[in-house]
C-alpha cells in the first residue's frame, strides 16, 4: 500500500488523526461545562434553569469518559500498526465506527442538555434494560449498546491488525488493557435492586477502568512514545513496562476495595482495601523513575522536546495526583472522616489529569506532526506555545487541587470533626468554603486559557522535516 504521508511507516496510521481532533473538542467542551459547575458554586443560579448544575456535571463527566476512550482509539490506530509491523486490518471499519461513535456521542449530550432525564430514559427505552440514573454511567441503554458494538469493532479491528502482524510487549499490553476496558464496561448493565450490590459492581467499571485496566493503556503508550523520542533499546523499555503493569494490577484490582469501605460489603474489605490501596502509588512511582531513567539514557536527540516533556510531566502529575493524593485519604480510618468530602474532588481532578489526560495528549503531541505531515516535531515556535499550554494546564490543575484539598479539610473539620460534638450543616459548611470555590473558579480560568494556548500551537506553521519512511520506527 503506498504511503501518501511520507512522515508516516503506513497510510492506515492516518486514521488515528480525527480520533485525535474530536477527542480534543470534547475535551474542551469538558473544560467549558467545569468552568459553569464552577461558577454555580459561587453563584448557584448562573445558566439556571437553562443547565442545572446536575445537568453539567453530568456533561462534564460524560465528556471526560468520552473523549478519553476516543484518545484511547487514536492512540491505538496510530501504535498498533507500528508495532505489528503492517497496516490496520480495515482503516474504512475504524472511520465507520469513529461517525458512529462521534453521532451517538453528540446525541448523547444533546439529550441531557434540551430533555429532562426522566424523559430521556423513556424516550430511549429503559424502562426494557434499566441502566441509566447512576454516576458516570448516565448514558442511554441505547447509547451503552451503540459503546459496546463500536468496541466490538474496535477490539477486531486491532486485534486482526495484531494477529497478522509481529507481537511486541508493548501492542500486547495495550490490547490487554483495551479488552479489559471493553469487558468492565459490560457492568453497566447489571443493575441489581440491591444498593449494596449495585455499588459493589458499579466499581467494577468506574475503578478497574481508572485504576486497573486503563493504567496497562497508558503505561503501553508511555513506553511506545519513549522508544521513538529516546531511541533506547526496545527490551530495556519493555523490561520496565512488564514491572509497572504487574504492579498496577495486583494494587489496583485488590484495592478496588477501598470503595468497599461504607457501602455495607463485608468487613474483610477494610484490610484487604487499605493494605493493597496503600500500594497503589507505587506503580506510578515506577513510571516516573521509567520515564526520567530513559529521557536520562537516550541516545538521540528527538527534535520534539515538548513530546518529552508531555512524557516526564504525566508520570509525575499522575504520581501526585493518583499515587499522593490518592493515598491520603484511601486507609479505612482516615476514609471514615474524609469519603465524599472535597478531599476526594481534589484527588480526581488531578489523577484523571495527570494519569490520563496528559498520556493523551503525549502520543498527540509526538503523532500530530507526522500525521499533518510536518515530520517528527512541529516548528520551535509552535513547541514554545505547546509548552506555555503544558505549563498553564498543569499549574493550574495543581492549584484546583491544593484549593480543593484546603476545602477538603475545613469542611472535614466543621462537619466531620466538630470541636463542640455538633456538626454544621452540609450547607452552612459550603458557605465557609466560598473563598476556596472562587480561587477554584479563577484556577479553573487559567486552565482553559492553557488548553487556547495548546490548540493555538496547531496553527503555527510546521518546520517541514523529511525522513524515510523507515526512520519513523527509531
Amino acid at each position: 500500500m503506498s504511503i501518501m504521508n511520507p512522515h508516516l511507516k503506513f497510510a492506515s496510521q492516518a486514521v488515528a488523526k480525527p480520533y485525535f481532533v474530536f477527542a480534543l473538542m470534547l475535551f474542551a467542551g469538558q473544560i467549558i461545562f467545569g468552568l459553569i459547575m464552577a461558577m454555580q458554586y459561587v453563584v448557584g443560579d448562573f445558566l439556571f434553569p437553562a443547565i442545572p448544575f446536575n445537568v453539567a456535571r453530568m456533561v462534564h463527566t460524560n465528556l471526560l469518559i468520552v473523549w478519553m476512550l476516543f484518545g484511547f482509539m487514536g492512540a491505538a490506530y496510530y501504535l498498533i500498526p507500528e508495532e505489528a509491523d503492517r497496516e490496520l486490518h480495515s482503516p474504512k471499519l475504524a472511520m465507520l465506527l469513529f461517525w458512529v461513535f462521534a453521532t451517538a456521542g453528540v446525541l448523547t449530550i444533546l439529550g441531557y442538555l434540551f430533555v429532562p432525564y426522566a424523559g430521556l430514559a423513556k424516550m430511549t427505552g429503559n424502562e426494557l434494560l434499566p441502566t441509566m440514573g447512576r454516576e458516570f454511567l448516565e448514558q442511554p441503554t441505547i447509547t451503552k449498546i451503540g459503546i459496546v458494538v463500536v468496541c466490538l469493532g474496535f477490539l477486531f479491528n486491532i486485534g486482526m491488525t495484531l494477529l497478522k502482524g509481529r507481537k511486541t510487549a508493548i501492542s500486547m499490553v495495550m490490547m490487554t488493557g483495551l479488552i479489559g476496558l471493553a469487558v468492565m464496561f459490560l457492568f453497566s448493565f447489571f443493575n441489581p435492586e440491591n444498593l449494596t450490590r449495585d455499588k459493589f459492581y458499579w466499581w467494577w467499571v468506574v475503578h478497574l477502568w481508572v485504576e486497573g485496566v486503563w493504567e496497562l493503556i497508558m503505561g503501553s503508550m508511555l513506553a511506545f512514545v519513549l522508544i521513538k523520542i529516546t531511541g533506547v533499546d526496545r527490551e530495556v523499555i519493555e523490561k520496565w513496562l512488564y514491572v509497572i503493569i504487574a504492579m498496577a494490577l495486583i494494587t489496583g484490582i485488590i484495592g478496588t476495595g477501598h470503595h468497599y469501605f461504607w457501602i455495607g460489603a463485608p468487613g474483610v474489605w477494610l484490610w484487604l482495601g487499605s493494605i493493597f490501596s496503600a500500594l497503589e502509588p507505587l506503580p506510578f512511582f515506577a513510571m516516573v523513575l521509567f520515564a526520567f531513567n530513559m529521557v536520562n539514557r537516550r541516545r538521540r536527540e528527538h527534535p520534539n522536546r515538548a513530546a518529552a516533556v508531555w512524557a516526564m510531566g504525566t508520570t509525575v502529575t499522575a504520581f501526585l495526583g493518583a499515587g499522593v493524593w490518592g493515598f491520603m485519604h484511601t486507609l479505612a480510618p482516615v476514609n471514615y472522616y474524609t469519603h465524599g468530602t472535597q478531599l476526594t474532588a481534589a484527588h480526581g481532578h488531578l489523577a484523571f489529569y495527570g494519569a490520563y489526560a496528559m498520556i493523551i495528549m503525549t502520543m498527540i503531541s509526538y503523532a500530530m506532526p507526522r500525521l499533518r505531515g510536518l515530520g517528527e516535531a512541529p516548528s520551535p515556535r509552535a513547541q514554545t506555545v505547546e509548552l506555555w499550554g503544558f505549563w498553564l494546564m498543569t499549574i493550574s490543575m495543581l492549584l484546583i487541587t491544593l484549593l480543593l484539598t484546603a476545602a477538603g479539610v475545613v469542611q472535614i473539620w466543621l462537619q466531620r470533626i466538630p470541636a463542640d460534638g455538633a456538626a454544621m450543616s452540609f450547607m452552612n459548611t459550603m458557605d465557609q468554603l466560598a473563598v476556596f470555590f472562587w480561587l477554584r473558579l479563577v484556577a479553573g480560568v487559567g486552565f482553559g486559557i492553557g488548553l487556547i494556548c495548546y490548540f493555538l500551537s496547531f496553527r503555527q506553521r510546521g518546520e517541514v522535516r523529511v525522513t524515510a519512511a523507515v526512520n519513523a520506527s527509531a
